[in-house]
């Protein structure tokens, strides 16, 4: 029962996520037209509409990569969707993280899918200081943070399937007999 309250939450966050990052998409592409920009927090975050036809932070790969990104981003749906499904009871984090990262697979993938304008960006460019930050959108920033959530849950498997509690069995050791009196 918990397994699927928990899938059933990553659900919840794939579709809110994927919801918002369309809903912003849409709206950008009306209000951030025209070359038209807006600021948010006093200007620490500009918002300017653009379109990104390659991978992270605008890397390209050859004309047209929207048919290499296609395919790969339908491979790693399957297996955020496979990492969702073998997710143990009680691992929210895996399932949160893999919620995440699939909702923004997803999000970015319509728009590859729908035209080869690119994907739409308007999160940016930030000013950091010692660097500008690209733009980017919400189905950018759950991948990020996703990714970043999932390699702590990946890390936390890890760390405790190597270590069993003193004293406590090992599910995975065949049982012992200690010579008792009975035993053969």
């Amino acid at each position: 029962m918990k397994a699927r309250t928990q899938q059933a939450g990553a659900a919840t966050v794939v579709l809110v996520v994927l919801v918002a990052d369309l809903v912003t998409k849409a709206w950008a592409l009306r209000a951030l037209a025209d070359g038209r920009q807006l600021e948010l927090l006093g200007g620490l975050v500009p918002l300017t509409l653009a379109f990104n036809t390659g991978a992270a932070f605008g890397l390209t790969i050859g004309d047209d990569p929207r048919w290499i990104f296609i395919p790969v981003t339908l491979l790693a749906v399957a297996f955020l969707v496979m990492l969702l499904v073998q997710a143990r009871p009680g691992d929210e984090l895996r399932s949160l993280a893999s919620g995440l990262v699939l909702a923004g697979a997803l999000g970015n993938l319509y728009d590859r899918v729908r035209w080869d304008r690119g994907v739409v960006d308007f999160i940016g460019p930030i000013d950091l200081g010692f660097m500008l930050w690209p733009i980017f959108n919400v189905a950018d920033m759950a991948i990020t943070v996703g990714a970043i959530l999932l390699a702590i849950a990946f890390w936390r498997e890890e760390d405790g399937r190597d270590r069993t509690p003193e004293g406590a069995e090992d599910p995975a050791q065949p049982v012992r007999s200690s010579g008792a009196a009975g035993d053969s």
